[in-house]
């Protein structure tokens, strides 16, 4: 049975070509770009790909936009700096010639941090649902953390892979700090649409704290190294950022509504 390969994109010239070399073996691959200035749509049509220009939905919403555009009875939904790795790539290959195969996959995620392998606080093995039958997979969560769910029924049929799906997540300390600065500001937004409001000691304190202890120590993140420090450090910033955030944005909004 067919496979297509469900991507969205913007921007991505330095990774989506090794992305897209990961996948050369499938039937389809389907990248929906959100208007790319650099060769991200260049590149993808020299490796086959169907480019799709639509402007920017949100995570959720163009993730499905992309699926919804695949045509095989198999999707599997990447992002634009992930790589399926050979061994992966066997496996989804099997799963995906099997008719009795169930009607989704996970598969480890490998992440990569100013490129080293993070195994510990909580970032390995890091399952993702990727692969499904198309028409019984949707993306849902809130942005920037979406997630792919099965249909009602068919959320119990899944598969395991024993191989990893590569993300080459932050090469660059500026990269990440940019990443968490954009993220912070989406997370306030969905904090503040669930009801945080005030300023509270509690999550602009100590919850940063206690999500850096809780990783760095409890989940032996200091394993990692000096990456590991840094990446549970920032986080703990990001966690900070994401609330006082939201604190200035029920200010603003109390304001406005008065």
């Amino acid at each position: 049975m067919g496979i297509s390969i469900a991507i969205v994109a913007m921007n991505e010239e330095a990774d989506i070509g090794r992305t897209l070399e990961s996948v050369r073996w499938a039937d389809e691959i389907v990248l929906v770009d959100s208007g790319s200035t650099d060769r991200t749509c260049e590149i993808a049509r020299q490796y086959g790909a169907r480019v799709v220009v639509e402007p920017w939905r949100g995570h959720v919403r163009q993730k499905n936009y992309a699926i919804e555009l695949c045509t095989q009875p198999w999707v599997l939904s990447l992002d634009a700096d992930e790589e399926v790795s050979p061994a992966l790539a066997a496996e989804i290959r099997a799963a995906v010639a099997d008719p009795n195969s169930p009607s989704g996959f996970w598969m480890p995620r490998k992440n990569l941090f100013l490129g080293r392998w993070v195994r510990y606080g909580g970032f390995y093995p890091d399952p993702k649902l990727r692969l499904f039958r198309r028409g019984q997979g949707f993306v849902t969560g809130a942005d920037p953390h979406d997630r792919i769910e099965l249909k009602d029924g068919t959320s119990m049929r899944t598969g395991r892979f024993e191989n990893p799906l590569v993300h080459y997540a932050y090469p660059t300390l500026f990269y990440y700090l940019e990443r968490m600065n954009r993220y912070s500001s989406l997370g306030a937004k969905d904090a503040v649409a669930k009801g945080h409001r005030g300023f509270s000691i509690l999550d602009i304190v100590f919850r940063p704290l206690a999500t850096f202890i809780y990783n760095y120590f409890l989940r032996f993140g200091f394993l990692d190294g000096r990456e590991g420090l840094l990446l549970h450090l920032y986080h703990a910033v990001y966690v900070w950022n994401k609330y006082a955030k939201a604190w200035e944005l029920a200010k603003a909004d109390s304001f406005l509504a008065r």
